[in-house]
């Protein structure tokens, strides 16, 4: 792999003293793995934080070997992780792409409304601006997976209806593409369910 693009920060896993495995989304090459030396240092920890938007160069000398990857930031979401909406939002869909995705398989589509619902979230006045955009993005994901769930567009304001959608869209997350996971990934949208059910309707 020898790749110069935009990228999403989906997932940081520490390895070794000071290194990382960043896992980012990218428009070419889809989900990629990289090993990010001094990911964990001062320097680099604030730009490898899930949802900012960097440009990443990877390089890898043959294709079945995990690309070195040299970051730079292009966008933090940082600041949104203080607050709690935003935060429980920018966890959930960087979680998910990071566990359901496939490793380099391009999914220009999904890069592109990630983009912009991390954006959405960021930029919104209020949840309620950006929970249907969240959801549709999530039906995205299921049918670019291959699963064709019939789930109705809520009416915009309807907060109970709205409610009620993301709560049949999670059983057919957990139903399909994160049934087999042995991470907890559902956990990261129970919180994000609660934090929105305190939203009067």
């Amino acid at each position: 792999m020898n790749l110069r693009a935009p990228a999403l920060v989906c997932a940081v896993r520490g390895h070794g003293e000071t290194a990382v495995i960043a896992r980012m989304l990218t428009c070419e090459a889809g989900m990629v793995a990289a090993y990010v030396a001094g990911g964990r240092g001062r320097t680099l920890r604030p730009v490898l934080i899930p949802g900012n938007s960097i440009e990443a160069e990877l390089r890898s000398r043959s294709e079945g070997q995990l690309p070195f990857a040299r970051i730079e930031l292009v966008r933090s979401r940082a600041p949104w992780l203080a607050e709690p909406l935003p935060a429980a939002a920018i966890g959930w869909v960087t979680a998910l792409c990071a566990t359901v995705l496939p490793e380099r398989q391009p999914y220009p589509a999904l890069y592109e409304a990630l983009g912009g619902l991390l954006e959405a979230v960021c930029m919104a006045p209020s949840a309620r601006s950006w929970a249907i955009p969240l959801m549709s993005f999530e039906v995205l994901v299921l049918r670019e997976l291959g699963y064709g769930v019939p789930v109705q567009r809520p009416q915009d304001g309807d907060w109970p209806e709205i409610l009620a959608t993301f709560d049949r869209l999670g059983r057919e997350l957990a139903r399909y593409p994160l049934a087999d996971r042995r991470e907890n990934v559902m956990a990261a949208r129970t919180l994000l369910r609660e934090r929105l059910g305190r939203i009067q309707g």
